[in-house]
């Protein structure tokens, strides 16, 4: 599970980090306890036809140009297919993604990177939970394995696009708090696993490799982040 993360580096950092071709993302103010409906940065592969002329000057052939881009989408994936905004859905499970009919059809077309410094996760205890933050030891960013969907707006007309984190069963650190965790992706993996030349959701599902988990750490923090309405740099603090 992941209900909440950190996202604070800017606009040009996330471009450059991710080598982005193109940049059709908003501003976005730094969060330090990013909440479900929230928009975020993603990266995703882009299409684009563009004509050229032929040898001699006739009319050419429609060639395809390929960039890796940076937007902004609502956390929440909503199928196209939903009839209102109530069935959006934060998290997608590795294990039923390929099939599971909210989810298929853009694990198949339209996979993206979710870009955090860390999230938080609710440990038990006797009496509620207690909130733990989860971050790479190397202090880059984590990339989360995504999927986004698209749709007319029924408000403004325009098109509303959301995405959904995958996470799998938790290891490393992460399996002493809870039993899921978000699947974050080596770098090696975010060119397959943006392409949308890769269709075959059985050769996608290969994709599915968690980073190193012994990369992976973890400390208690403070209660605020409980609260969506807290939103500060020292929430990712230990306590």
């Amino acid at each position: 599970m992941c209900g909440r993360y950190a996202l604070s580096g800017d606009r040009d950092f996330y471009a450059d980090y991710y080598q982005a071709d193109e940049v059709a993302a908003e501003s976005l103010d730094a969060s330090w306890n990013v909440a479900p409906t929230d928009p975020v940065y993603v990266v995703a592969e882009h299409r684009e036809r563009a004509t050229t002329e032929a040898e001699g000057g006739g009319s050419g052939a429609g060639v395809v140009r390929v960039k890796r881009m940076l937007g902004t989408m609502s956390w929440g994936l909503l199928p196209h297919w939903a009839k209102d905004r109530r069935g959006i859905s934060i998290n997608a499970r590795a294990e039923t993604v390929a099939t599971k009919p909210a989810f298929r059809d853009a694990f198949s077309r339209h996979r993206c990177l979710i870009p955090a410094d860390g999230f938080y996760e609710w440990a038990p205890k006797d009496k509620g939970r207690t909130p733990h933050w989860v971050y790479r030891a190397d202090g880059h960013p984590m990339s989360f394995a995504g999927i986004w969907a698209a749709r007319k707006d029924d408000d403004s007309g325009g098109w509303l696009r959301t995405c959904a984190i995958i996470t799998t069963k938790a290891e490393g650190v992460v399996a002493d708090i809870h039993d899921r965790m978000p699947v974050a992706l080596a770098e090696d993996t975010w060119d397959a696993w943006l392409s949308r030349d890769i269709i075959d959701t059985g050769e996608a599902m290969t994709l599915l490799r968690p980073k190193d988990p012994d990369l992976i750490m973890e400390h208690e923090v403070s209660s605020e982040v409980n609260n969506v309405r807290n939103n500060g740099r020292h929430l990712p603090d230990p306590v």
